[in-house]
């Protein structure tokens, strides 16, 4: 386990820089006022006004600090140093008040010891996890009695289909179930920054099931407020999508024939 994470992290910390400079995350925008949320976390999460919020795999903290910019008292956690160094250097020069840990999500209990009114993450991060039954009792701990978990996710059915460069329709390609042992994935890039050469270029994931993520919160002591699932990507998730107004990829001649994305919400 210790090898397949110790790649994962090896790739993360690389990337930082990478993605810091692409079109993919616009930093610069950001620097500008730009909230980096998606209208979707927004609307269904609501006011964070005033609210204490912890962020699960933050990522450098893009999000996070758009929170903040929204009002909450923000924490941000992720394993990769070169991230969260990142954050931390964008809070200062940003003048925004914001917290950031630097630990593998299993581990953080250890290292942080607040309590939140809501823990929040997002948009791909739940393959990188090899137990979601240890992850949603992570989230319990950090939770204030009465707190709320909030989730955007790519939906685990649409990790199934072939999402190479030359992929020209949906094709079954990867398993929906999980497994102990993770795909090995190898290639140089990154989603963000697809034409930087790279060193660190394999990666493990792990397939959870959509059951996996709801038995997992329920299991771990949170009710379910409400499970959502939408017809659409927030990414290019596959060659083939063509991008909406709404800022969302859809099925071109498709829409609304599979689930791409869901959202859930759970309180403690």
């Amino acid at each position: 386990m210790n090898e397949h994470l110790d790649a994962n992290l090896a790739w993360w910390n690389e990337r930082v820089l990478h993605h810091a400079a692409s079109k993919f995350y616009d930093v610069e925008s950001f620097k500008k006022g730009r909230i980096t949320l998606m209208p979707l976390e927004r609307r269904e999460l609501g006011s964070v006004e005033g609210r204490s919020l912890l962020h699960l795999q933050c990522h450098f903290g893009l999000d996070t600090l758009s929170w903040a910019r929204l009002g909450a008292q923000v924490t941000g956690a992720d394993f990769s140093t070169e991230a969260i160094s990142l954050a931390r250097a964008l809070a200062s020069e940003l003048e925004i008040d914001a917290n950031f840990v630097q630990s593998d999500i299993y581990d953080l209990p250890g290292v942080h010891n607040a309590v939140y009114d809501i823990v929040y993450t997002s948009y791909g991060v739940l393959s990188w996890l090899p137990d979601l039954t240890r992850w949603a009792q992570v989230i319990a701990h950090f939770l204030k009695p009465g707190g709320t978990f909030y989730i955007a996710e790519i939906h685990p059915f649409a990790y199934v289909f072939n999402d190479e460069d030359d992929a020209e329709d949906l094709e079954v390609h990867y398993p929906y179930f999980h497994h102990p042992e993770p795909l090995r994935f190898e290639f140089d890039g990154s989603y963000a920054a697809p034409e930087v050469r790279t060193n660190h270029n394999v990666t493990y994931e792990w397939s959870h099931s959509l059951s996996d993520v709801i038995n997992a919160v329920l299991c771990a002591g949170l009710q379910l407020e409400f499970l959502h699932e939408f017809p659409f990507a927030s990414f290019k998730m596959y060659p083939f999508l063509e991008e909406g107004k709404d800022g969302w990829w859809w099925l071109e001649g498709k829409s609304g024939s599979i689930p791409m994305t869901f959202s859930l919400k759970a309180t403690r």
